[in-house]
């Protein structure tokens, strides 16, 4: 079955550990979850138009690109039905690095590949102001290592209480990164930082996203 692919382009990587790092994005259509912020609510509609592509088709795209950091994205990457096949052909090549972000609802034990060294996962944590908080899937915090990172999604102090709660009860700082996104517009930075301050939260980073800052909050493609 092909993939189908609302975008592929090069940019910079906006957030999570590469930040800042060139890479190659390939987002695929649709996804299971409504957040109430979600800033590619189009590549979610039924009607998005998508190009069909082959796992070969998409691997010859990152190839000719000659960027050596993938994004696998949505959408959500993990309901499509080939992503496992898609991720063992780019990750055969050690020359390349595959980041796929994830919503944190879908399972990802069967996307693991043992000893493989150049694949990790940005999971999300759907906060209450996303709506979507009961679809997480808690039992993926077993799964998570130091170079996976789980990124909370915060728009208010609620968020922030929250994400210090599941940091703490799931012991995330000692399992992977952990990153508190701001949602554009909605939370300043200094309330965030000053939450940190006075919780100690020593192993977390506050990381904004880069490609709103550097291009309208709007423009797709960065």
């Amino acid at each position: 079955m092909n993939f189908k692919v609302v975008e592929k382009f090069i940019s910079i990587n906006g957030e999570g550990q590469r930040s800042g790092e060139l890479a190659v994005f390939i987002r695929l259509a649709h996804c299971n979850l409504s957040c109430s912020y979600c800033d590619t609510v189009w590549a979610n509609q039924a009607d998005v138009t998508y190009t069909e592509m082959t796992k070969e088709d998409i691997f010859e795209y990152i190839l000719q690109t000659g960027i050596k950091n993938i994004t696998l994205t949505g959408g959500e990457p993990l309901l499509h039905e080939n992503t496992k096949e898609l991720i063992e052909l780019i990750t055969n090549n050690k020359a390349l690095h595959l980041e796929i972000e994830t919503n944190g609802s879908v399972s990802l034990e069967d996307f693991l590949i043992e000893g493989c060294s150049n694949l990790s996962f940005t999971v999300d944590y759907k906060s209450p102001s996303s709506l979507m908080e009961k679809k997480m899937d808690l039992t993926n915090y077993e799964l998570l290592r130091m170079k996976d990172t789980i990124k909370f999604v915060v728009g208010d102090l609620n968020d922030l209480i929250k994400a210090h709660d599941v940091i703490r009860t799931h012991q995330l700082e000692r399992k992977c990164k952990v990153i508190l996104s701001p949602i554009f517009g909605k939370i300043e930075m200094v309330d965030i930082v000053d939450y940190m301050k006075k919780h100690l939260l020593v192993d977390v980073k506050l990381q904004m996203q880069l490609h709103k800052i550097i291009w309208e909050p709007d423009v797709v493609g960065v």
